[in-house]
C-alpha cells in the first residue's frame, strides 16, 4: 500500500472499532461508571494500571477495585482509614497485590492534596510534542509517599526506555475529546496531538506488518517511530489510529 491507501485503511478502520460498541470488551468500560471528574480520573487510572494479561480477567479486577473503594474512587483516595487501606490486601491481580493497591492510593491522594490532582500533573511538563517526560515526572511526585520499592515496577517511565503503554492508553483516555462516546475527553488543558500511541503486542504486530514501524522491541524508541508516522497521517489526533491497530490485531488477527 502506498502512503494514501495506507491511511484510508486505517481511518476505515478506526470508524469501525472507535463506537459505543467497543466499551464492553474494553477496561475504558471502567471510568465511563462515573460522572464526577475526579471519580472517572482515578477509576481510570486505577483500571489502565492492571490492563495487561487477559481482558475479561482485567475487567473483572478492575470492577473489584471500585468495589473495594465503595465505588466512590476520589471520597476513598481522600478520607480512607488505615482499616480501609487494610481491606484492600485481598486484592491481586497479576503481580499487582494489595500493597500495590494501598501504595497507589496513597500516591494518588498526595497527588491530589499537594498537586492540585492528575491532570494538573501530566500538564504541567507537557512538550509541544509529547507527553514523555510529563509521564516520567509524575512517577517522581507518584512515589513521593511511602510505599514498597516493588510498587514502582507498575508505573513505566519512557525516559529509562519503555512504551509506557498503560499510560498512554490511560492518556488518551483522559484527553481525546471525539463525538464517538468511547474516550472520556475530560481533560482540557492538554492537546490531544501530543498524545502517544498505546503500543502493546498487538498494535506493534500490526504496525510492523503494515511498515510503520521497523524497530523489533517494543520500547520508548519504537514509540517514537511509530508515533512519527502516524502524526504524518493525523497531526491533530494521531492515536485515534490506537482503535485500527489495536482492532485489527486483537479482533481481526491481522
Amino acid at each position: 500500500m502506498n502512503q494514501k491507501e495506507l491511511k484510508d485503511f486505517l481511518d476505515e478502520k478506526v470508524i469501525q472499532y472507535n463506537n459505543q460498541d467497543f466499551i464492553e470488551s474494553d477496561p475504558v468500560q471502567i471510568p465511563h461508571l462515573f460522572t464526577q471528574k475526579e471519580d472517572i480520573e482515578i477509576a481510570g487510572f486505577l483500571s489502565a494500571s492492571i490492563a495487561w494479561g487477559n481482558r475479561k480477567m482485567i475487567i473483572k479486577n478492575s470492577h473489584r477495585m471500585m468495589e473495594l473503594m465503595g465505588n466512590t474512587p476520589y471520597d476513598f483516595v481522600m478520607s480512607h482509614s488505615d482499616e480501609d487501606l487494610a481491606r484492600l490486601e485481598t486484592f491481586v491481580h497479576r503481580t499487582f497485590n494489595g500493597h500495590d493497591f494501598a501504595g497507589f492510593i496513597k500516591g494518588l491522594k498526595n497527588i491530589y492534596v499537594n498537586h492540585n490532582g492528575l491532570e494538573n500533573v501530566f500538564a504541567k511538563n507537557q512538550e509541544k510534542d509529547s507527553l514523555q517526560k510529563s509521564i516520567s515526572e509524575f512517577k517522581k511526585i507518584f512515589f513521593e509517599t511511602d510505599h514498597l520499592a516493588r510498587t514502582q515496577k507498575h508505573i513505566s517511565d519512557p525516559l529509562n526506555n519503555s512504551a509506557a503503554k498503560r499510560i498512554n492508553m490511560y492518556l488518551r483516555w483522559m484527553v481525546r475529546q471525539d463525538a464517538k462516546g468511547v474516550d472520556l475527553g475530560i481533560w482540557k488543558s492538554i492537546s490531544p496531538a501530543v498524545l502517544s500511541c498505546p503500543l502493546d503486542v498487538h498494535s506493534g504486530n500490526v504496525a510492523r506488518k503494515l511498515e510503520i514501524l521497523s524497530r523489533k522491541q517494543n520500547d520508548a524508541k519504537a514509540l517514537l517511530e511509530l508515533d512519527t508516522k502516524l502524526r504524518e497521517m493525523d497531526p491533530n489526533d494521531p492515536v485515534k489510529y490506537d482503535f485500527a491497530l489495536f482492532g485489527l490485531g486483537v479482533f481481526e488477527g491481522f
